[in-house]
Formats: C-alpha cells, structure tokens, sequence
C-alpha cells in the first residue's frame, strides 16, 4: 500500500475548503467543522450555527458525537492487548465469554472485520431489500425519539442480536454489524478485568494526551463546548423535531458511542497509521482490507482518485457526524464534525456521501483537486 506522491499533488485551497464546509450548510447540514493538515500546515474552518436558535457560528474544535470512529478506538485497544500477549488475534471468543455461546469458529479478528455473520443488533439489510429489525428503539422514529434516555447493557444488546439467525457461516462472507464491536468490548473487559474505558486511557488517550475524547457510557451529557444535533419524526401525522445533543448513547454502545473532537481525531488517526500506537506486524494487519468492502480491522482502506490511499472511518449517529481520513504516512489528514437534523429516513444520506466525497478530493486528490458511513 503506498501513499500518493504527494509533492505532485496540488495543496488543498482553503478559500474553496471554506466554500464547500459554506455549501455543506446550504445542502441541510445544521453546521460543520473541518480539519486539514498538509504540506501548508494545519488549516480549520466552520459553517453553520450552534442551534436552530443560535446564530452563533460552531466552535472550531467543539465536541462531537463519533458514532462508527468509535469502531477505530475499541480495535486499536484490541490489537495492542493482542500486542501485550493478552488476546489473540485468531483464538476464538468463546473461551473467553462461553456464557454468551458464541459460535467457537468467531475470531478477535472476525469481529474486527466484521466477518462473524453474527446479526446486527440495531438492525439487518439483506440484500434482497428485506429489513430485519433490531433493538425497539432503531424501529421507528417516534420511538427512538421516547427511548433515547433508556440505558442498554451490553449484554442485553448482544443477547438481542444472539436471538436472531446468524447471517452467514463465520469467516465466510462480510457484512457491517455494531454487535462485532459490542462482543470486542465485552471481550476486552473480561481478559483485562478492567472496563474499557479505563483500557482506552492507558492505551491510547492517556499516551496521546487527548483531553477532548470521552468514553461516555450511560451519560446523557457532551462537554462544552459542542453544536446541537436534531431528530425529527412523525407524532401522529404532525412532525416533530426535538433537541437529541443530550440522549443515552448506551443503546450503540461501542458500536459507535464515544465523543471527540476534530483535533483529537487528528492526533489520533495520524498517530495510529505512522505506529505509535501498535507494533509494526499489527498494524500491517489492521491495514489489510477485506477484498469484498476494503475493511480492514477497525478502518476503511480507500483507494483515491489521484492513485493513492487513505486510512478512514466515518460515522454518525443521531445528527452528530465524524469523519477522519489520513494517508498512510500520516503527512496529509482530514477531520471534520457535521452536525444535522436526523430522521428514520436518513434524508442526509446522500449529502453527506456527497460532501465528504468532495472534500476527500480537495484533499487528497482528483478531478476537482487537479483544477468520506455509518454507526
């Protein structure tokens, strides 16, 4: 895997970097901050307002929920316990949590590339269009909405997707799953005795000095200073929106629950790719894609359209959004936090798969340079 050629490639314009976070806003995002470093240094620029009924424009490095990045955190944590001789990448789950009764064929790395089969818990699409629903509280707005301060423990959110037929044989096949990441936890708190927040501080925020990132648990709060973040729903044929900033993050659990900020995610996923995070063998791995998704374990391997690559995860969850982006020798980086109003039908899908196409390209190369999801 070899990064671009990056002398060749143009450095992204800030004035047009600040242009498309502005056309962001016009295409329904609430506010955005974007995040850039490259061979002109560190660049940040905002859009949008705090609140439907605040002018006031975003803080440049406000707090932000992760959703999916979660993802990224939770394998790194995994894979240096791998590094440390506490777990082993290949040795099945089930010795270490049989009361779960795991199939005894799921791998650590199964779930890391989420190759388990195992049914996802907030709900399954098959390829045929059928859904399968999950959790209550991913089965309809209005009830996502009533729910959002209920707390979920892990095991109840894995026991919920153990009810349900597996998806395909272990190993076999690759599909998308939050519960992969929920068993990653239980995993880690069992053969460490710690939970996983504490293992996250000594492993990577404590050694990386990043203050803004947080493992919240049950806790309905986002330090400040943060941007709002909407849900609208149908209430009976009259549309609703209300204030979610505030909700239980406990129902994604590590499936995508964490908070961070846009510098944090920086330092992070730049120090992650260039090693300081993991031994070399393990990093390797972690950046080996699966051929059918180019999952690798814990990150998205993309090709760009200038014939390079980036390490990438994106995610949101409930009108928070994140993405991170970064060559493979960490010289170019991109983060940014997207803040809207959500609903069951996921109306921002396509612009925010737009957008982050766009500024991916600004940054990292192609058409536009030359003249990123999911919790």
């Amino acid at each position: 895997m070899n990064a671009p050629s990056l002398p060749t490639l143009r450095t992204a314009d800030r004035d047009q970097l600040q242009r498309d976070i502005e056309s962001m806003v016009e295409a329904g995002f609430t506010a955005v901050q974007l995040r850039v470093h490259d061979e002109q240094g560190d660049w940040t620029g905002v859009a949008g307002r705090r609140a439907l009924d605040d002018s006031t424009p975003p803080s440049t490095d406000g707090h932000v929920r992760i959703g999916s990045n979660t993802k990224t955190f939770a394998a790194t944590v995994a894979l240096a316990l791998v590094g440390e001789n506490v777990l082993g990448l290949d040795a099945p789950v089930h010795d270490h949590l049989p009361e779960l009764r795991l199939d005894p064929r799921i791998t650590l790395r199964m779930l890391l590339q989420h190759t388990s089969g195992v049914f996802n818990f907030t709900g399954e699409y098959y390829e045929d269009g059928t859904f399968v629903p999950g959790i209550p509280a991913t089965q309809s707005g209005k009830e996502w909405a009533d729910n959002r301060f209920r707390t979920y423990a892990p095991e109840e959110l894995v026991g919920i997707a153990l009810s349900n037929p597996a998806r395909f044989e272990p190993g076999t096949d690759w599909s998308y799953s939050n519960t992969n990441y929920v068993l990653v936890r239980l995993l880690i708190e069992r053969v460490t005795g710690r939970s996983l927040a504490e293992e996250t501080h000594r492993l990577v925020l404590g050694p990386l000095g990043l203050t803004g990132t947080v493992l919240p648990g049950t806790s309905q709060d986002i330090p400040d200073p943060y941007t709002h973040a909407y849900y609208r729903y149908d209430d009976g044929g009259q549309e609703r929106t209300v204030d979610v900033t505030r909700h239980n993050p406990s129902w994604i659990a590590t499936g995508g629950d964490m908070i961070s900020t846009t510098q944090d995610l920086q330092t992070f996923l730049v120090a992650l790719v260039t090693g300081k995070l993991l031994p070399e063998e393990l990093l390797a791995e972690m950046l080996t894609p699966h051929p059918k998704a180019g999952y690798g374990l814990g990150v998205f391997v993309q090709p760009t359209e200038a014939g390079g690559t980036v390490i990438t995860h994106n995610g949101g969850i409930a009108g928070h959004a994140a993405l991170m982006y970064s060559t493979p020798d960490g010289r170019r980086s991109l983060t940014a936090a997207l803040h809207y109003v959500d609903d069951p039908a996921m109306s921002m899908g396509a612009a925010f798969q737009q957008t982050s196409q766009k500024l991916v390209r600004a940054v990292f190369g192609g058409e536009e340079a030359a003249g990123p999801t999911e919790a």
